[in-house]
This record gives C-alpha cells, structure tokens and sequence, in this order.
C-alpha cells in the first residue's frame, strides 16, 4: 500500500484561483486530505473556501507567513507524505500516488520534487532540465536524480523529516525560500530527488511583480548562502550576486535587503557536513557564469 498523502496549499489573496485550485485537488483519484493555510486574505479567501469545499482543512493566519504557512500546515495533517501546491499549481493524476509510494520504500528519501509543466501547451520549466543534469553522483539506491534544490510547489517531503528540521524559514517569505530547507535536509542526511515521471502543472498568476520576485530571490540566495556555506562558496556566491547588482535593480536592493538582516545571519549560521558542503559547491560552480 502506498503511504497516506495530504497536499498543503498556501495562498493570499487570489479567492478565485485558490477554489478552483482546491477543486482540483479534491477531484483526484487519490482523494487526498487537503490543508490550504490563507496567509492573512482580505479578500474573502477563506470564507468562499469554506462554503465551496466544506470538508477541506482551511487555516487562517492573520499574518502572512509565506512560505512559512506550510508549516502551518504540515502541523495540521498527520498524513506521513505531505506535497505542496500552490494557488496556480495542479497536481496531475496518480503522481501524488507516485511520490507517496517513493518516501514509503526509500526510508532515507526525504523529499522528491516533480517535472513542472507550464501553461496551456505544457511546456517544460526550465529549471527541470537543470535538476535532471545536476552534477551530483547518482545513488543507484534513490530514484530519479539527487539535487540539493527543488520547487515547493512541485514537492512531497517526509513528513517527519520536514518537522525535524524546523520547515521553512519565515523571513525568507515566498522566491527562492526552498534552498535553506533542501540543504537541512540533506545535513540532516536525507536524500532529495528530482523523479520526471512525478507531474506538476503550473499556470503562472497574471498578478505576479517579477521585480519583486527577483529581489526576494537574491535575498535569499544570499542569505542561504551566508546561512550555512563554507566560506568559499559564501565568496563565491556574493561576488556573482554582486556582479549581476550592476544592470539589475531588483539583485541590487536583493543585495542591501540581505545586509541589513546581517545580524541575524551571523546568529543563526551553522556549517554544513562536508559532504553536503562538497555538493553545494559542485552546484554553485555549474551556476558561475
């Protein structure tokens, strides 16, 4: 028998795609237990989820925790695979079946992210070419491909895995918040795996700011970095992330939004295992220019 999935979807403000996005989930042929966290909507979220899909699980944060609303959450399910979805995400059928099956006969896999298809015509997203040539050495023992990165909105972790390390990191909100946690994880000696034949569909929100996304990014790209690399590869990533601030607005206030919160870096740093280490920096040198 396969394990027990939950899916966990956050949203804030966008009550139309966050019902359908429900619907759709409830419509699969693995009936999974379905937890939305509303991340402080003012406009209703919560309430036309409860009318329109009274059986699902809907938590209401007065915050906006970000990414950190899936740990909200994780908490509320006690299913022992748990995938994310975003309000303009989609699992496809049977690959939450798929990635369930995986965590329950790979013990020491704590994560599987799935292949990203993007819009109407499903064309690939690039980042899953970049997962399928990752540079890591394969484990004839794991499925798919190892990679040390992955898209919440296309994942499944363990569970108890993802408590253990403490899940997402609030301050890191929601564009590149998955670095932090995929390299806990790994520290903590769990496999990650890109497995293609795990299908998530995606069709991006017209209400995106993508300058913005690209600043938090570059925050967090930063602080993941300062977090928990070696130093060389801490010199390294600041001096690409410094480079690219030149020509692009959005890296650079990315770049002074990271040094302000250098305080709490500095607090909460801790190394890496050397072999997590090791593969971080295979990574990051594929990612120089």
């Amino acid at each position: 028998m396969p394990e027990r999935v939950a899916v966990v979807m956050i949203t804030r403000n966008r009550a139309d795609e966050a019902v359908s996005a429900v619907g759709r989930l409830c419509a699969l042929p693995e009936r999974p237990e379905v937890v939305v966290v509303d991340n402080g909507s003012s406009d209703g979220t919560a309430e036309r989820l409860a009318r329109f899909h009274p059986r699902v699980t809907v938590a209401r944060s007065t915050a906006n925790l970000g990414g950190a609303g899936r740990n909200v959450g994780v908490t509320l399910t006690d299913a022992p695979c748990v995938a994310f979805c975003d309000d303009d995400t989609s699992w496809a059928p049977g690959s939450l079946e798929k990635a369930a099956a995986l965590l329950g006969s790979h013990p020491d896999l704590g994560l599987v992210c799935g292949r990203v298809l993007v819009g109407d015509d499903g064309r690939e997203d690039p980042i899953c070419a970049a997962m399928a040539a990752s540079p890591l050495p394969v484990r004839p023992e794991r499925p798919g491909f190892p990679v040390l990165g992955f898209l919440a909105c296309s994942a499944a972790v363990r569970r108890s895995a993802f408590l253990a390390v403490g899940g997402f990191e609030r301050r890191f909100v929601v564009g590149g918040e998955e670095e932090l946690l995929a390299l806990d994880l790994a520290a903590a000696g769990w496999g990650l795996a890109y497995v293609p034949e795990v299908v998530v569909h995606h069709h991006p929100s017209a209400r995106r700011d993508t300058g913005h996304r690209r600043r938090v990014q570059a925050r967090n790209a930063l602080w993941a970095s300062w977090l928990r690399h070696p130093p060389d590869l801490v010199r390294a990533r600041t001096a690409r992330l410094g480079r690219e601030a030149l020509s692009d607005a959005a890296v650079r206030r990315g770049v002074a939004d990271a040094v302000g919160e250098l305080g709490w870096v500095l607090r909460s740093r801790r190394r890496l295992p050397p072999a997590v280490a090791d593969a971080a920096r295979r990574l990051e040198q594929c990612a120089a220019p």
